[in-house]
């Protein structure tokens, strides 16, 4: 009896909480929400599901912590001694790309706003906002929609992401939905159809960001 729980807790250890939201990360970066259920990531752990829920409650608390994990590293890269302006650039595009990877996560940031890896986004970008001298009474519109912005638009692209079949060619589908726009309609999309269709996401992505800081330097000139 003994031996068997000495066994037992050896595979307790083995099996930690770590292990199973690396895991998780691992079934949802190949079949997205829907396909992380405990029976799978048992199966891909080579344990019961049981001792899953030793360490997690339940599939919201393992996304939560999927998403964390995700992002833990991926808003806050080295910016030691950086400009601030160049620091929020790099913040921002650390979350999209962690998000274009990963575009499940996307999800998850819309969903839960409040969790900690959004906090901690929020935390980075806020000091920052200070460091380019906003006043105080303004500091919380500015790295709110900073924040608003990267969330939003990383959002946006994870959901295009899911939502195309395979093998989608984005220019041709763009240009045939352009060319479909009526013009009296939409006069100024189909002005810019070319940028639209052929544009890369990750510069469109930073130039919000330039104008979101131009913004900002205007609180701090006024």
């Amino acid at each position: 009896m003994a031996t068997r729980t000495r066994n037992t807790e050896r595979r307790e250890d083995a099996l930690s909480r770590q292990r199973i939201v690396d895991a998780a990360v691992q079934v949802l970066d190949v079949a997205g929400e829907s396909g992380l259920t405990f029976r799978a990531l048992a199966a891909r752990l080579r344990t019961g599901a049981g001792a899953i829920y030793w360490h997690v409650a339940n599939k919201s608390e393992l996304l939560v912590a999927a998403t964390d994990a995700v992002l833990t590293g991926a808003g806050a890269p080295d910016v030691v001694g950086a400009p601030p302006a160049e620091a929020i650039r790099a913040v921002a595009l650390g979350v999209f790309d962690a998000v274009e990877a990963h575009p499940w996560v996307g999800t998850q940031l819309s969903r839960t706003p409040s969790q900690r890896a959004v906090l901690r986004v929020f935390e980075r970008l806020g000091r920052q906002v200070q460091a380019l001298g906003v006043a105080a009474d303004d500091q919380f519109d500015a790295a709110s929609a900073l924040l608003n912005y990267v969330l939003g638009v990383t959002a946006q692209n994870a959901a295009q992401a899911r939502e195309a079949a395979p093998g989608t060619n984005r220019v041709a589908f763009l240009e045939s939905l352009s060319a479909d726009l009526d013009p009296d309609l939409y006069p100024f999309t189909r002005t810019v159809a070319g940028q639209l269709c052929d544009h890369d996401d990750r510069a469109q992505f930073l130039a919000g960001i330039d104008l979101l800081l131009a913004g900002i330097a205007g609180l701090v000139q006024r």
